[in-house]
């Protein structure tokens, strides 16, 4: 990694809030994960800069909403996380949450345990699923994906994974009002939160979804 890189990252966890020393772990997964996007074609940004904003300070933006759940110990699964995307950041960012890796590609499957292996990230694990597939009823805090799909097809797929209070945290681009609108029967909006991605102009949004009559987020 050039000194660009550290300095774009280093920049952009201080916008955000997070500490400085994680940057060392995480330009270390930004390395494995741009070697192994040479072969393997794991994500469509090739660049390690790029990776950076797009990647990175992406998944990290929403690491305010999984605060309170990792001060607690408590769970998320990322569904469709792809080669770790937020998952692994947000793991390396909050070692108390424990981040279960939802993947059906082999080959992303693959590159994550070896990631998890190369960072000593003993808080996440792989799961090689289908998420409609993975049985673990109720067993998590929250549920997150990030640019999977719909918002009623991703509690139709993994909605079963949350606790009675759990959160789906879904990271989504402009406002879905569409998908809001069409939220199925028992799930209810609980908030919208707009996140600031440091180096990324596009419009992101964080919407809350729980079932409904449980509370607010």
């Amino acid at each position: 990694m050039d000194e660009a890189i550290e300095r774009e990252l280093s920049a952009g966890l201080a916008a955000l809030g997070l500490d400085a020393a994680l940057g060392g772990p995480l330009l270390a997964y930004l390395a494995l994960l741009a070697k192994w996007n040479r072969t393997y074609n794991l994500t469509a940004v090739r660049e390690p800069r790029g990776m950076v904003a797009k990647h990175l300070l992406d998944s990290l933006a929403m690491h305010g909403s999984v605060a309170d759940i990792a001060a607690r110990g408590g769970s998320l699964a990322d569904l469709g996380t792809g080669p770790g995307l937020p998952g692994i950041p947000l793991a390396i960012a909050y070692p108390r949450l424990q981040v279960a890796l939802v993947e059906s590609n082999g080959k992303k499957a693959r590159f994550m345990r070896e990631a998890l292996r190369t960072l000593g990230l003993g808080n996440a694990r792989v799961v090689e699923s289908r998420i409609e597939a993975f049985d673990a009823p109720g067993a998590f805090d929250a549920i997150t994906a990030r640019a999977l799909a719909t918002l009623p097809l991703i509690l139709e797929l993994g909605g079963h994974l949350l606790k009675p209070d759990g959160v789906l945290l879904a990271m989504k681009g402009a406002l879905p009002g569409d998908e809001i609108a069409a939220l199925p029967a028992g799930w209810a909006l609980r908030e919208v939160r707009p996140l600031a991605v440091p180096g990324l102009g596009a419009e992101r949004h964080l919407v809350v979804v729980g079932r409904a009559g449980r509370g607010s987020a």
